[in-house]
């Protein structure tokens, strides 16, 4: 994932977000922002994954030290309490960190700042919605625990059922974020629909997220075509839009969101047991079901799987 993709496609927020994460509590119902986090799941040690991580030097003893991105319900952003770090990339540290025996540290970074951050032993881990490329898999280890999903919403009365396929967004306004992986693939989907003679997709570009939305209400737009989650937070909390068709972010193969760890030390096949530890037992889906995101649920995390080949 790019820098841009990150700040335009999730939520198209950054710093500034927090302003917009306090609007969307005023219309939350079913998502949890509270520091108390009683819902939260914590899991029990995994002994094979313990004896993986026996080799590992942790930056701090006792703890797992993961940053994560703070900016972009439902992954990760600030509790009401404006200090708290909640979310669906904090629980799922908190189990890893569970499953190891540690305690958890989370460090909040500025997305563009980890891959200087992991290298250089600030923390043990990321994990901020970083998608497997091979250019970082030269740098990082990578251990699977999402699906890269982009997803296609249009605005809740739209006509439009599905998008899935190149010759559904032929002659659509679609908006997307300028430079990402998503602007790729529907660049390739117009190619494949010129070929066919079908007229291509409009590509909209906007700086920030509610410029999007009221480009989709007022019917500026037909869909918008982003990373899924953001998005899906935001059908849920406002109710304004819905999902017609996901998109693996690596198509037409396969990209998947990582927990990203230093090169050679080791961490990654312990994260990856812990990963699949947390699977059989049902505790992964479940902490992301509480920030409505089950549907980019992996069967099994992996390590170091093949990535999206940068251009």
């Amino acid at each position: 994932m790019t820098r841009r993709q990150f700040l335009t496609g999730l939520a198209g927020v950054a710093v500034a977000s927090l302003g917009w994460n306090r609007l969307a509590f005023a219309d939350t119902r079913a998502f949890d922002f509270s520091p108390e986090q009683r819902g939260q799941l914590n899991a029990s040690a995994d002994p094979a994954a313990q004896r993986l991580a026996r080799g590992y030097r942790l930056v701090t003893p006792g703890a797992l030290t993961v940053a994560v991105a703070p900016f972009a319900a439902p992954l990760a952003t600030y509790a009401t309490d404006a200090r708290t770090i909640v979310g669906s990339d904090p629980d799922y540290a908190r189990l890893l960190a569970d499953a190891l025996g540690l305690k958890l540290a989370l460090v909040p970074v500025v997305w563009t700042d980890w891959p200087l951050g992991l290298a250089s032993g600030k923390f043990d881990a990321v994990i901020a919605n970083v998608g497997v490329t091979e250019q970082r898999k030269q740098k990082f280890d990578f251990t699977t625990y999402r699906l890269g999903l982009h997803a296609f919403y249009v605005a809740s009365t739209s006509p439009i059922q599905s998008i899935r396929a190149p010759g559904e967004i032929a002659g659509l306004r679609i908006i997307t974020g300028s430079g990402t992986i998503q602007e790729r693939i529907l660049l390739e989907w117009n190619q494949q629909n010129v070929a066919q003679h079908l007229k291509p997709a409009g590509l909209q570009f906007f700086d920030d997220q509610s410029s999007a939305m009221l480009a989709l209400q007022s019917g500026r737009a037909d869909a918008i075509f982003n990373p899924h989650a953001p998005l899906a937070y935001e059908a849920a909390t406002q109710g304004r839009i819905r999902l017609v068709g996901t998109v693996n972010a690596g198509w037409p193969l396969k990209a998947d969101v990582a927990v990203a760890s230093r090169k050679g030390s080791g961490l990654a096949a312990a994260l990856t047991e812990a990963t699949n530890g947390l699977i059989a037992s049902g505790q992964y889906k479940a902490a992301l079901a509480r920030w409505g995101i089950e549907d980019e649920a992996v069967q099994r995390s992996e390590t170091n799987p093949p990535g999206y080949k940068d251009a």
